[in-house]
């Protein structure tokens, strides 16, 4: 044991000796081996979202249009290949990051099943071609409505009331790309005092947990009002919204749920405290904001959470697509540990 290397303690150890200790820990960490005992926050947070992931559900509506690779060689399994979707998807990685930090990173390996040394790691190709299937298929789509299932079967999701809100999404406003122009499908709007280039992402909540289940991708210069009543799921009692949907109960695709819009901010500002009636209102126009509120936690998980400040693909339709698997995932995220206790 003291001619490897790895026991010798005494102080004439030679330079060979260091080097076979420094080959065998290269050798773990080729191997996959973790001899730290400490468990980071992503090791933590790729657990928890392993638990809660319904993964046999999701690979159960991608199989129908998976290759089944007859010829040639075999594609990646399904379940690696979600795997490494997801993963992009919760920190933000391009087609040809992933490839690299599959290659980089242990933990992602792992995360994915492609520990081993032997293990075909997918490139950037492959990992294009299964996000290009899943947006052929509108398969976001449908992952979001079985994650809502799901969540709706175990009592975290009501629907009863429903908040409808909309968040901007910056897209790249140079023209130094192939095409020389920005993305056309793209827009700018002013909001406030300042200007922005890119879409709006416009979805519909729970009201009591504020989960979304309904989600709208437009170009950033389409006003709120006019995609509301679209991010209705039907059966609501009652519809929240803020002051950019004034109007909605008048519009012709108005289906007679009572929508409490919020006043305007000048007409809240000109109320006379000093007046009940007027006191009254305020306190009406703050209840409805603490029901609005909820809305904001969805589009912190997905900008702050999973850092999707800005958009990736051009085009909206790919974009929609990716913010669809987005709300879903923050969905599991925001009801994970009640989601773990009635799971098991």
């Amino acid at each position: 044991q003291a001619e490897d290397g790895i026991r010798d303690r005494s102080p004439s150890r030679g330079l060979g000796d260091v080097y076979k200790r420094q080959t065998i820990t290269m050798k773990q960490a080729d191997l996959g081996l973790n001899l730290s005992r400490k468990k980071t926050r992503k090791r933590e947070f790729l657990e928890e979202m392993t638990r809660v992931v319904p993964w046999k559900d999701l690979t159960a509506l991608i199989e129908p249009h998976y290759p089944k690779g007859k010829t040639g060689r075999p594609p990646m399994g399904i379940d690696v290949m979600l795997r490494v979707h997801l993963l992009q998807q919760w920190f933000g990685l391009s087609d040809p990051a992933m490839e690299e930090a599959l290659h980089d990173v242990p933990l992602y390996r792992e995360f994915a099943g492609l520990e081993g040394p032997m293990r075909r790691l997918p490139d950037e190709s492959t990992i294009l071609r299964f996000r290009h299937l899943l947006e052929k298929h509108n398969l976001g789509e449908a992952i979001l409505a079985t994650v809502n299932v799901i969540l709706q079967r175990h009592g975290l999701m009501l629907k009863a009331g429903t908040v409808v809100d909309a968040t901007l999404i910056s897209a790249p406003s140079s023209t130094k790309n192939d095409s020389g122009e920005r993305d056309p499908e793209m827009h700018q709007t002013k909001k406030g005092n300042q200007w922005y280039f890119g879409m709006k992402a416009h979805v519909g909540t729970d009201a009591e947990s504020g989960l979304v289940h309904t989600v709208i991708g437009t170009a950033a210069n389409v006003n709120d009002v006019t995609q509301g009543h679209d991010l209705l799921h039907g059966d609501e009692e009652i519809v929240f919204a803020d002051a950019g949907y004034q109007g909605a109960m008048k519009r012709p695709e108005a289906s007679g749920v009572p929508w409490h819009v919020a006043m305007r901010p000048g007409k809240r500002r000109a109320l006379d405290m000093k007046k009940k009636s007027h006191r009254l209102i305020d306190e009406a126009e703050r209840l409805k904001a603490s029901v609005r509120a909820k809305v904001e936690h969805a589009f912190r998980v997905i900008k702050l959470q999973f850092g999707f400040t800005k958009v990736r693909y051009r085009g909206l339709a790919k974009n929609t697509a990716q913010l669809k698997t987005l709300f879903a995932l923050s969905n599991l995220w925001m009801v994970r540990r009640n989601l773990m206790t009635v799971m098991g």
